[in-house]
Protein backbone atom coordinates (compact mmCIF):
# COMPACT_ATOMS: atom_id res chain seq x y z
CA UNK A 1 0.00 0.00 0.00
CA UNK A 2 1.05 3.84 -0.74
CA UNK A 3 -0.10 6.59 1.48
CA UNK A 4 0.66 9.74 0.85
CA UNK A 5 -0.21 12.49 3.32
CA UNK A 6 -0.64 16.46 2.85
CA UNK A 7 2.87 16.52 0.90
CA UNK A 8 4.01 19.91 -0.12
CA UNK A 9 7.50 20.76 -2.62
CA UNK A 10 8.07 24.06 -4.02
CA UNK A 11 10.22 24.09 -6.68
CA UNK A 12 11.83 27.12 -8.00
CA UNK A 13 8.61 29.32 -7.70
CA UNK A 14 6.08 26.83 -8.53
CA UNK A 15 4.29 24.54 -5.49
CA UNK A 16 4.61 21.54 -7.46
CA UNK A 17 2.90 20.01 -4.69
CA UNK A 18 0.11 21.46 -2.37
CA UNK A 19 -1.29 19.57 0.69
CA UNK A 20 -1.84 16.29 -1.43
CA UNK A 21 -3.10 13.09 -0.11
CA UNK A 22 -4.18 9.77 -1.20
CA UNK A 23 -3.92 6.37 -0.76
CA UNK A 24 -2.93 3.67 -3.29
CA UNK A 25 -4.71 -0.05 -2.09
CA UNK A 26 -2.52 -3.34 -2.64
CA UNK A 27 -4.91 -5.46 -5.61
CA UNK A 28 -5.44 -2.69 -7.22
CA UNK A 29 -4.56 -0.33 -10.25
CA UNK A 30 -4.90 3.33 -8.74
CA UNK A 31 -3.88 5.74 -11.96
CA UNK A 32 -2.79 9.65 -11.17
CA UNK A 33 -4.61 11.89 -14.20
CA UNK A 34 -4.13 15.35 -14.63
CA UNK A 35 -2.87 18.20 -17.32
CA UNK A 36 0.93 18.97 -17.70
CA UNK A 37 2.28 20.70 -14.45
CA UNK A 38 -0.35 18.80 -12.27
CA UNK A 39 2.60 17.67 -10.43
CA UNK A 40 1.94 13.89 -11.10
CA UNK A 41 5.60 12.85 -12.11
CA UNK A 42 7.08 15.45 -9.18
CA UNK A 43 4.93 12.89 -6.73
CA UNK A 44 6.17 9.82 -8.65
CA UNK A 45 10.05 11.29 -7.53
CA UNK A 46 9.61 11.77 -4.21
CA UNK A 47 7.61 8.56 -3.59
CA UNK A 48 10.98 6.92 -5.07
CA UNK A 49 13.24 9.08 -2.80
CA UNK A 50 14.34 11.41 -6.27
CA UNK A 51 12.58 14.47 -4.19
CA UNK A 52 12.51 15.68 -0.77
CA UNK A 53 8.95 17.01 0.52
CA UNK A 54 9.13 20.86 1.94
CA UNK A 55 6.13 19.24 4.04
CA UNK A 56 4.21 16.28 4.55
CA UNK A 57 5.02 12.71 4.51
CA UNK A 58 4.64 9.49 2.11
CA UNK A 59 4.72 5.66 3.17
CA UNK A 60 5.30 2.23 1.47
CA UNK A 61 3.70 -0.41 3.17
CA UNK A 62 4.17 1.61 6.46
CA UNK A 63 7.30 2.89 6.07
CA UNK A 64 8.34 6.30 5.86
CA UNK A 65 10.10 6.96 2.50
CA UNK A 66 12.11 10.17 3.88
CA UNK A 67 12.95 8.45 7.16
CA UNK A 68 13.87 4.82 6.20
CA UNK A 69 14.18 4.96 2.08
CA UNK A 70 16.52 1.83 1.83
CA UNK A 71 13.62 -0.01 3.43
CA UNK A 72 10.84 1.52 1.68
CA UNK A 73 12.78 1.19 -1.59
CA UNK A 74 12.89 -2.67 -1.33
CA UNK A 75 9.20 -2.66 -1.05
CA UNK A 76 8.93 -0.47 -4.43
CA UNK A 77 9.28 -1.50 -8.13
CA UNK A 78 10.15 1.85 -10.83
CA UNK A 79 9.43 1.28 -13.86
CA UNK A 80 12.27 2.66 -15.93
CA UNK A 81 11.98 4.11 -19.40
CA UNK A 82 12.09 1.01 -21.66
CA UNK A 83 14.25 2.33 -23.96
CA UNK A 84 17.18 3.45 -21.48
CA UNK A 85 18.42 -0.53 -21.26
CA UNK A 86 22.16 -0.71 -21.14
CA UNK A 87 22.41 -1.84 -24.30
CA UNK A 88 25.60 -3.98 -24.07
CA UNK A 89 24.19 -6.18 -20.93
CA UNK A 90 21.73 -9.05 -21.90
CA UNK A 91 18.35 -9.26 -20.06
CA UNK A 92 19.74 -11.91 -17.66
CA UNK A 93 22.50 -9.41 -16.71
CA UNK A 94 20.64 -6.19 -16.82
CA UNK A 95 17.99 -7.87 -14.43
CA UNK A 96 20.64 -9.42 -12.02
CA UNK A 97 22.28 -6.50 -11.68
CA UNK A 98 18.96 -4.96 -10.38
CA UNK A 99 18.23 -7.18 -8.12
CA UNK A 100 21.28 -7.00 -6.21
CA UNK A 101 21.02 -3.45 -5.97
CA UNK A 102 17.51 -4.10 -4.62
CA UNK A 103 19.25 -5.68 -1.33
CA UNK A 104 19.50 -9.70 -2.52
CA UNK A 105 22.19 -11.12 -2.47
CA UNK A 106 23.83 -12.65 -5.53
CA UNK A 107 22.34 -16.35 -5.12
CA UNK A 108 19.15 -14.80 -4.64
CA UNK A 109 19.47 -12.14 -7.31
CA UNK A 110 20.05 -15.06 -10.00
CA UNK A 111 17.19 -17.16 -8.36
CA UNK A 112 14.63 -14.30 -8.95
CA UNK A 113 16.31 -13.59 -12.18
CA UNK A 114 15.36 -16.50 -13.70
CA UNK A 115 12.23 -16.87 -12.00
CA UNK A 116 10.93 -12.76 -13.48
CA UNK A 117 12.26 -14.32 -16.90
CA UNK A 118 10.27 -17.30 -16.37
CA UNK A 119 7.30 -15.24 -15.62
CA UNK A 120 7.58 -12.71 -18.25
CA UNK A 121 8.21 -14.93 -20.91
CA UNK A 122 11.97 -13.48 -21.79
CA UNK A 123 13.55 -17.44 -21.83
CA UNK A 124 14.40 -16.67 -25.61
CA UNK A 125 15.92 -13.72 -25.61
CA UNK A 126 17.22 -13.67 -21.80
CA UNK A 127 20.77 -14.09 -22.71
CA UNK A 128 21.04 -11.80 -26.15
CA UNK A 129 22.42 -8.41 -25.59
CA UNK A 130 19.53 -5.73 -25.62
CA UNK A 131 20.58 -3.83 -28.47
CA UNK A 132 18.77 -3.97 -31.18
CA UNK A 133 15.64 -5.63 -29.56
CA UNK A 134 12.12 -4.11 -30.42
CA UNK A 135 9.74 -2.45 -28.09
CA UNK A 136 8.13 -4.85 -26.51
CA UNK A 137 11.24 -6.84 -25.60
CA UNK A 138 12.84 -3.80 -24.49
CA UNK A 139 9.26 -3.32 -22.04
CA UNK A 140 9.42 -6.91 -20.83
CA UNK A 141 13.09 -6.56 -20.13
CA UNK A 142 12.27 -2.79 -17.91
CA UNK A 143 9.33 -4.70 -16.40
CA UNK A 144 11.13 -7.69 -15.07
CA UNK A 145 13.93 -5.28 -13.39
CA UNK A 146 11.25 -3.52 -11.88
CA UNK A 147 9.89 -6.44 -10.40
CA UNK A 148 12.09 -8.89 -10.15
CA UNK A 149 12.97 -8.16 -6.27
CA UNK A 150 9.03 -8.86 -5.41
CA UNK A 151 8.28 -5.36 -4.58
CA UNK A 152 4.73 -4.80 -3.06
CA UNK A 153 4.08 -1.93 -4.52
CA UNK A 154 4.96 -1.04 -8.85
CA UNK A 155 5.72 2.62 -9.97
CA UNK A 156 5.42 3.32 -13.42
CA UNK A 157 4.94 7.33 -14.90
CA UNK A 158 3.48 7.00 -18.42
CA UNK A 159 4.59 3.90 -19.11
CA UNK A 160 3.10 3.45 -22.34
CA UNK A 161 4.72 6.42 -24.21
CA UNK A 162 6.48 5.58 -26.84
CA UNK A 163 5.21 1.78 -27.02
CA UNK A 164 3.76 0.46 -30.02
CA UNK A 165 -0.12 -1.25 -30.18
CA UNK A 166 1.06 -4.61 -29.29
CA UNK A 167 3.79 -3.66 -26.65
CA UNK A 168 0.93 -1.54 -24.63
CA UNK A 169 -1.83 -4.48 -24.94
CA UNK A 170 1.35 -6.94 -23.29
CA UNK A 171 1.56 -4.39 -20.56
CA UNK A 172 -1.58 -3.78 -19.85
CA UNK A 173 -1.92 -7.71 -19.12
CA UNK A 174 1.14 -8.08 -17.31
CA UNK A 175 -0.32 -4.90 -15.01
CA UNK A 176 -3.08 -6.84 -14.81
CA UNK A 177 -1.28 -10.38 -13.71
CA UNK A 178 0.60 -8.16 -10.85
CA UNK A 179 -2.84 -6.82 -9.60
CA UNK A 180 -4.36 -10.00 -9.64
CA UNK A 181 -1.54 -11.22 -7.28
CA UNK A 182 -1.91 -8.40 -5.00
CA UNK A 183 0.30 -5.83 -5.78
CA UNK A 184 -0.22 -2.40 -5.64
CA UNK A 185 -0.24 -1.27 -8.87
CA UNK A 186 0.31 3.26 -9.25
CA UNK A 187 0.95 4.65 -12.27
CA UNK A 188 0.75 8.32 -14.46
CA UNK A 189 -0.77 8.75 -18.26
CA UNK A 190 -2.56 11.13 -20.34
CA UNK A 191 -4.08 8.57 -21.92
CA UNK A 192 -7.41 7.89 -21.27
CA UNK A 193 -8.93 5.28 -22.46
CA UNK A 194 -5.83 3.19 -20.87
CA UNK A 195 -7.36 4.74 -17.44
CA UNK A 196 -11.03 3.69 -17.73
CA UNK A 197 -9.34 0.66 -18.65
CA UNK A 198 -7.31 -0.63 -16.14
CA UNK A 199 -7.94 1.57 -13.32
CA UNK A 200 -10.03 0.98 -10.23
CA UNK A 201 -9.60 4.08 -8.84
CA UNK A 202 -8.33 6.96 -10.05
CA UNK A 203 -6.66 10.26 -8.18
CA UNK A 204 -7.44 13.28 -10.35
CA UNK A 205 -4.58 16.41 -9.90
CA UNK A 206 -4.13 19.73 -10.59
CA UNK A 207 -1.98 22.40 -9.34
CA UNK A 208 -0.56 19.58 -6.81
CA UNK A 209 -4.20 18.82 -5.49
CA UNK A 210 -6.44 16.13 -5.93
CA UNK A 211 -9.67 17.44 -7.63
CA UNK A 212 -11.41 14.32 -7.34
CA UNK A 213 -11.03 10.78 -6.56
CA UNK A 214 -12.64 7.38 -7.60
CA UNK A 215 -13.35 4.95 -9.97
CA UNK A 216 -14.20 5.46 -13.87
CA UNK A 217 -17.29 4.84 -13.42
CA UNK A 218 -17.81 6.90 -9.98
CA UNK A 219 -16.15 10.17 -11.50
CA UNK A 220 -19.04 9.84 -14.81
CA UNK A 221 -21.59 9.87 -12.30
CA UNK A 222 -20.00 12.90 -10.03
CA UNK A 223 -19.85 15.25 -13.21
CA UNK A 224 -23.12 13.38 -15.65
CA UNK A 225 -20.56 12.52 -18.45
CA UNK A 226 -20.24 9.85 -20.10
CA UNK A 227 -16.95 9.18 -20.88
CA UNK A 228 -13.82 9.66 -18.40
CA UNK A 229 -12.15 12.27 -21.07
CA UNK A 230 -15.43 14.40 -20.48
CA UNK A 231 -15.82 14.16 -16.76
CA UNK A 232 -11.46 14.97 -16.50
CA UNK A 233 -12.21 18.31 -18.02
CA UNK A 234 -15.30 18.97 -16.31
CA UNK A 235 -13.51 18.31 -13.16
CA UNK A 236 -10.38 20.98 -13.60
CA UNK A 237 -11.56 23.05 -16.06
CA UNK A 238 -11.37 23.26 -19.87
CA UNK A 239 -9.00 25.28 -20.20
CA UNK A 240 -6.30 23.00 -18.14
CA UNK A 241 -7.77 19.90 -19.92
CA UNK A 242 -7.34 21.28 -23.03
CA UNK A 243 -3.43 21.51 -22.14
CA UNK A 244 -3.42 17.81 -21.08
Amino acid sequence: MINVSNLKKKIGDVQALDDLSFTAENGQITGLLGPNGAGKTTCLRTLFGLLKADEGFAEIENINVATDPIAAKQQLGLFPDPFGLYERLTPREYIQYYAELSGLSSTEAKLATTDVITQLSLEDIADRRCKGFSQGQRMKTALAQAIVHKPSNIILDEPTRGLDVMSTRQLRDCLQALKAQGHCVLFSSHVMQEVAALCDKVIVMAKGKVVAEGSPQELCQITGKESLEDAFIALIGTDEGIAA
